[in-house]
């Protein structure tokens, strides 16, 4: 997009009014901190080589935590979030709970179809598809949330907090796994792994391994505790009793506590995103939370605006629809053969445009920017329309 265009959409979004001032039920800062999420996942998984990655673009090989590992989390930190802000209204009035649980479950059905579609495009074989998925986590967390907000208290999702991450610390480290013996957090042999197998069998798990998956049964245990952290910050951010510089104080606070507690765990549960820790979810947590109360401070409360929340806006309006369709095109531009050596398309225009003109390392970067941009065009285009496809 040219820079007259990327102005006039800022400019656009920037008519929108403030939340804290006139939009009490949304969160300006929520949907431009989704945006922003989602635009690094989508520039995390669309590197122009995957041999060629600047080391934060990358997940850490196990055990630890880069830039990358931080995304993934934030967005389930963002649906506890957005939970306690859509069914706020339905929480309160016990006969509408029936009808609110039914649309957190048909939300939950659509997520995880949709991941079974990503999963399935474009040779369509039942046989080998993955299970597990990042869009089946966040229906499986999404689910479990939803009821919880609807049929807890604030204090019991405290507790339920503190006994997912306890309990499944227990799990990893003490409990034997079958077939291997003692309680263990490598790759292949944790009761987690083990569990995968069993329950999925290793046709139907992530294809770069086959023997474990990093979005396993297990770990959406502790998926469901950063969560419940969400809805926590969410319900903490709507207490207008206080003044709103009075809960960003204290929710920076609670983050800098959360990332400690984190860095704490570590040396005896580590961070690692695949296995989703709990000493990950707290530090990941801490470090989301304090992001989202940076961003409320200044969007609602400060109302700043800049290219920075018009680019975010226009990609948190339309977050899982953008996952999705960026994952089926890259997968058609890897099916699509062109020239008489059957080359990816994807592959083609890679080594056309980015490759003469680029360390590779660069040329990875680069084509990654430009698919995040080409994405951002698509994206403004449709909320200049005003379509918004909720799934």
């Amino acid at each position: 997009m040219t820079t007259a265009t990327t102005q006039a959409a800022i400019e656009t979004i920037g008519t929108l009014p403030l939340a804290e001032a006139s939009q009490p039920a949304r969160l300006i800062s929520l949907d431009v901190f989704r945006g922003l999420t989602v635009a690094a996942m989508i520039l995390v998984n669309n590197p122009g080589d995957w041999g060629h990655i600047y080391a934060p673009l990358e997940h850490a090989e196990w055990h630890g935590c880069t830039p990358t590992d931080l995304i993934f989390p934030f967005f389930l930190f963002i649906v506890g979030v957005s939970i306690s802000y859509a069914l706020a209204a339905a929480r309160q009035q016990p006969a509408r709970h029936g009808a609110a649980m039914g649309r957190v479950l048909r939300r939950a059905g659509m997520l995880f179809g949709l991941g079974l579609l990503m999963a399935l495009y474009p040779k369509f074989e039942f046989a080998t598809v993955r299970i597990p998925g990042v869009l089946a986590r966040i229906s499986w967390v999404f689910l479990a949330c939803g009821i919880l907000f609807l049929k807890t208290s604030r204090r019991q999702q405290i507790g339920l907090l503190i006994a997912l991450l306890v309990g499944y610390n227990v799990l990893l480290q003490l409990v034997p796994v079958p077939g291997f013996g003692p309680a263990n957090l490598a790759p292949e042999t944790n009761l987690g792994a083990w569990l995968d197998r069993a329950v999925f069998t290793e046709a139907h798990l992530w294809k770069q391994s086959r023997t474990w998956d990093p979005e396993g049964l297990l770990g959406t245990l502790p998926a469901i505790a950063t969560g419940l952290l969400g809805m926590l910050t969410g319900q903490y951010l709507r207490r207008r009793e206080l003044e709103p510089a009075v809960r960003v104080a204290q929710l920076f606070v609670a983050a800098t506590g959360l990332i400690v507690a984190g860095l704490i765990w570590n040396e005896w549960f580590p961070i690692n995103k695949s296995l989703w820790t709990g000493s990950y979810v707290l530090y990941t947590g801490g470090l989301a939370m304090a992001a989202l109360v940076l961003l409320y401070w200044l969007c609602d409360v400060q109302g700043r605006r800049g290219w920075w929340t018009g680019f975010g806006q226009v990609y948190g309006v339309n977050a899982i629809t953008v996952f999705f369709l960026s994952g089926i095109v890259a997968k058609t531009l890897n099916a699509v053969k062109v020239t008489a050596a059957e080359v990816p398309l994807k592959t083609w225009l890679y080594n056309t445009f980015f490759t003469p003109y680029f360390s590779p390392v660069n040329a990875s970067l680069a084509g990654a920017l430009v698919c995040v941009s080409i994405w951002f065009g698509v994206l403004w285009l449709m909320y200049r329309k005003g379509v918004i496809i909720k799934v």
